[in-house]
């Protein structure tokens, strides 16, 4: 049972110490994306509590933030939807990123992209997520100073992950626009065969309950 515990323990602190690490990424995303991937200073489950927090944050915007900057009509709210939106376009993001690294001759693997991506939400998290609550203390004539700073965890995000596909692949800067443009057209690729299949699979099922009715309706 000691082991056991100290085994906890020490996961528990590994987990905490790489959480911290991605305050230091998004102050020094080079040197902290590289040392990410080389120096191995992340771990899987730092980025999937970001991944989670940064998920939190958008259902939490819904309910929390304040009428005058976001009015929500929640009959039209589906949770189940909003949550397959925002994981949806990171996991298709990071199949179609790692797909053209035989492409572009990236080095990044597939773990290393997901866990980048996770640690490029740390600004996203922990500035929209006060401003949720601080938006309930602002007036409309405020509004700009609101959206600005939302704006601003955005545009920092993008600038992390541009980073992050520089250093996790080890590509130049004009190399990693070329690749995020791929990646993105990837994405639609991937998305557009994903809904083809669907609908196919749809109208299959679709054809067989009807062939089993008629077929029920003619012997029975």
């Amino acid at each position: 049972m000691k082991i056991d515990a100290l085994a906890y323990q020490q996961k528990m602190w590994h987990i905490g110490k790489t959480l911290r690490y991605s305050l230091y990424v998004i102050s020094h995303p080079l040197d902290g994306f590289w040392d990410l991937k080389h120096e191995k200073r992340g771990s899987i489950a730092a980025a999937n509590i970001i991944i989670g927090m940064a998920l939190l944050t958008n259902v939490f915007k819904l309910q929390f933030t304040s009428f005058i900057f976001m009015k929500v009509i929640w009959e039209h709210v589906n949770i189940l939807k909003l949550i397959l939106g925002f994981l949806a376009p990171i996991i298709i993001g990071c199949v179609a990123n790692w797909g053209l690294t035989t492409l572009f001759n990236g080095k990044g693997t597939m773990k290393e992209i997901y866990m980048a991506i996770g640690y490029a939400l740390t600004p996203y998290v922990i500035i929209q997520f006060p401003m949720i609550f601080i938006s309930n203390l602002m007036t409309i004539e405020e509004g700009a100073f609101y959206y600005y700073i939302n704006y601003f965890s955005i545009i920092w995000c993008g600038i992390l992950i541009m980073s992050a596909m520089m250093m996790i692949h080890d590509y130049s800067l004009s190399k990693a626009f070329i690749t995020m443009f791929a990646t993105i057209v990837g994405m639609m690729l991937i998305i557009f065969v994903l809904l083809l299949f669907l609908s196919l699979v749809m109208d299959a099922t679709a054809y067989f309950i009807s062939l089993y009715k008629e077929i029920s309706f003619r012997f029975y």
